[in-house]
């Protein structure tokens, strides 16, 4: 069976509207928060979503974010669609801000100090030991763990703490925001609704021009 790829754009022009959207980041945030508003949802469950979904971007499990905000949201009963929307509260422009105030926060908490020179050798070291245990898969090479296990304890660790604190600041400052704007919303979108219905249930009859 053959697949095709349904968008004909080049892999490097997705690649730049995943960093930055066509149409700008604020376009895109104003589509999110458009899609939230409309779910077919209570207005608690949805911000109880959308808090699952803000809380999982301060966690290191990237390219796990769905997942793990599908997996809080059904623990919270919470929408799931929504807390994959508020993901997007991490993206490329706020990675980075986020990423600092986890890790100072988790260096704080655990008492583990280095450097950003160290950070980069972390990562370096660690990427060099997962390529080197994926070839010792197929070879006689024995696998080594250590630059792994040195990147969880001074980086993922840390920062899986540190999110903790930031991420449900976060999280809890948009839930009380989101309940009563999606409440309204939901108030004003019911009265269109039943304003349109009772129109076309007592549609205005045309006036007489006085011709008969």
């Amino acid at each position: 069976m053959v697949f095709k790829r349904r968008d004909r754009r080049p892999i490097w022009q997705i690649v730049l509207d995943f960093v930055y959207p066509r149409g700008g980041w604020g376009r895109a945030f104003e589509y999110v928060k458009h899609r939230v508003r409309r779910l077919p949802d209570t207005p608690e469950r949805i911000s109880r979503g959308i808090w699952a979904g803000v809380f999982t971007a301060f966690t290191p499990f990237y390219g796990l974010h769905f997942l793990v905000a599908a997996m809080i949201a059904r623990v919270m009963r919470g929408n799931i669609l929504a807390a994959l929307m508020g993901t997007f509260f991490g993206n490329p422009l706020t990675y980075i801000p986020i990423a600092v105030a986890a890790l100072q926060s988790g260096y704080f908490l655990t008492g583990i100090r280095t450097d950003v020179e160290g950070i980069g050798k972390n990562f370096s070291r660690a990427f060099d030991d997962l390529w080197h245990n994926a070839k010792a898969i197929f070879t006689s090479d024995v696998a080594h763990w250590d630059y792994l296990i040195s990147f969880y304890n001074e980086l993922f660790y840390p920062y899986m703490v540190g999110g903790v604190i930031p991420g449900v600041i976060c999280a809890t400052v948009c839930y009380y925001l989101s309940v009563p704007l999606i409440a309204a919303y939901q108030n004003r979108r019911r009265k269109r609704l039943r304003a349109k219905l009772e129109q076309l249930r007592n549609p205005i009859p045309p006036e007489h021009d006085g011709s008969d």
